[in-house]
């Protein structure tokens, strides 16, 4: 068998270069750098500005200034390998994309300061506080609310069509915090009419400090809050949250985050519209304290 594979090999290697990327080209990148190991043939082919050109997206929007290195890069599969090595800030530094490495596909990230976020510029209910690791300048920090609605969105020309993707909260959880485990948040994802909606939790964990102790100081509580709903709240802030199948719980990232699923969406080929994402928990009279808002991520979901 191995004589055989070894002889056929050798036959496809005395093909032109040309033919060798083109049909290389109509696979994709992971099976190009998969190619470029079989033989010096191969690799001449698979490493070719032919292939890669195919493989980076058309309509790329234009980067923000020093998002590459001002050298420009010695070949189209150096090009691809920077773009899918991490977000680009784009322009108005609002928005990060990068190429999803295995297939080519757009990703983004919308920074906080561009979703709308209810009460978002009122200091008494969100502040907005910088960021040292992260791409965007800055975060939105919800300081004191009993009304909890985010709301983002994405034109579909954007994304690479015929392609499902995964949209994500991307946050991290405060020092001081309460509220944020019950009841719920509510999540949906929308496309052209089709959406899903589920429960979702941002706190996945038991909001007690080592000792068991509540770590929100007294006068950190909202002072609109009565005796009573103040010994309610602290006793739910000390319940470990269930892991309720229905319910989606958050995941830490490599980068130190935690991130959220929210939904996913498929992108079809001649999409016209905005995919919407939101996040809500409005159900007057639940304070709650100490989410840290990065933005929304939506990339393309893995198969498998």
């Amino acid at each position: 068998m191995e004589a055989e594979w070894d002889d056929a090999a050798c036959e496809i290697a005395r093909l032109p270069e040309e033919l060798l990327s083109a049909a290389i080209a109509r696979s994709s990148p992971r099976d190009a750098c998969r190619a470029a190991a079989v033989s010096p043939a191969f690799r001449a082919a698979a490493d070719s500005d032919a292939v890669w050109a195919a493989f980076i997206p058309r309509g790329l929007p234009p980067l923000a200034d020093g998002e590459l290195p001002p050298a420009p890069p010695h070949s189209k599969k150096e090009l691809y390998l920077r773009l899918s090595d991490g977000p680009r800030l784009l322009p108005d530094k609002l928005m990060s994309i990068w190429l999803d490495r295995e297939t080519g596909g757009k990703c983004y990230m919308i920074s906080a300061r561009a979703l709308v976020i209810v009460w978002g510029d009122t200091p008494q209910y969100w502040r907005w506080i910088p960021l040292t690791d992260s791409r965007f300048a800055e975060g939105a920090e919800l300081i004191d609310v009993c009304w909890l609605e985010i709301r983002g969105k994405i034109h579909t020309k954007m994304l690479s069509p015929n392609s499902t993707y995964t949209a994500y909260m991307v946050f991290k959880i405060a020092d001081e915090f309460y509220g944020l485990d019950s009841p719920f948040q509510e999540a949906s994802v929308s496309l052209g009419g089709r959406g899903s909606t589920k429960n979702v939790c941002v706190q996945s964990y038991d909001s007690d400090d080592e000792d068991g102790n509540d770590p929100v100081p007294e006068n950190y509580w909202p002072m609109t809050m009565g005796p009573l709903l103040r010994r309610r709240a602290r006793r739910r802030n000390r319940r470990p949250v269930p892991h309720d199948e229905a319910v989606t719980l958050p995941q830490k990232r490599a980068d130190g985050w935690m991130e959220l699923e929210m939904g996913e969406f498929f992108n079809e080929e001649g999409e016209d519209g905005d995919a919407h994402f939101s996040l809500t928990e409005i159900k007057r009279g639940n304070w709650k304290r100490g989410l840290i808002v990065q933005g929304i991520e939506i990339r393309l979901k893995k198969s498998g």
